[in-house]
């Protein structure tokens, strides 16, 4: 995905995604790539959002239920869903979206402040206007609390310890 963009100050690249009607968008230097849902394995004693890990070339993701956090109805999993590979923080993590729409280069004059229109939203850096309504611009650093971000390495510790016992 990166890479397909001329840089440009005076514009912001995103991919937006899909949750139910509402349309959202991410920075696309904090994306990876975007794939099909592949099978999510349950991570016990993983906060609420985190609806499962996956293993991605080796590599295991803690998969963020963007459903969930975001307060929409939480649903199964559908084969049509597709999960980003993002960074979020410190760690990448796959987030679980309806669809991804595709890459947006967004003049800064057309991105609102969050806080002047929607004060207080902590998780939400900006909007854009469309046919359709808004899109909500998403600063994925601040998309896992502290104690969130502990309970997830707390979590994958132990299923490393777990496979480690396993594995002797």
């Amino acid at each position: 995905m990166t890479g397909a963009l001329a840089e440009d100050p005076c514009s912001e690249a995103l991919v937006a995604f899909a949750l139910d009607c509402q349309h959202y968008a991410i920075r696309l230097d904090d994306v990876r790539r975007s794939i099909r849902v592949v099978t999510v394995t349950p991570l016990p004693g993983a906060p609420e959002i985190v609806s499962g890990i996956v293993n991605l070339g080796g590599e295991v993701l803690p998969v963020i239920d963007l459903r969930a956090r975001f307060g929409h109805p939480r649903r199964d999993v559908c084969l049509s869903d597709h999960l980003l590979i993002a960074m979020a923080g410190t760690r990448w993590v796959a987030l679980r979206v309806d669809e991804t729409l595709g890459v947006l280069d967004i003049p800064l004059t057309e991105i609102v402040s969050t806080d002047a229109i929607l004060p207080g939203l902590p998780l939400v850096d900006g909007t854009i206007r469309c046919e359709d309504g808004l899109i909500l611009i998403h600063d994925l650093r601040r998309l896992l609390s502290l104690d969130e971000g502990t309970a997830v390495d707390h979590a994958l510790t132990q299923i490393a310890v777990g496979i480690g016992a396993i594995a002797q």
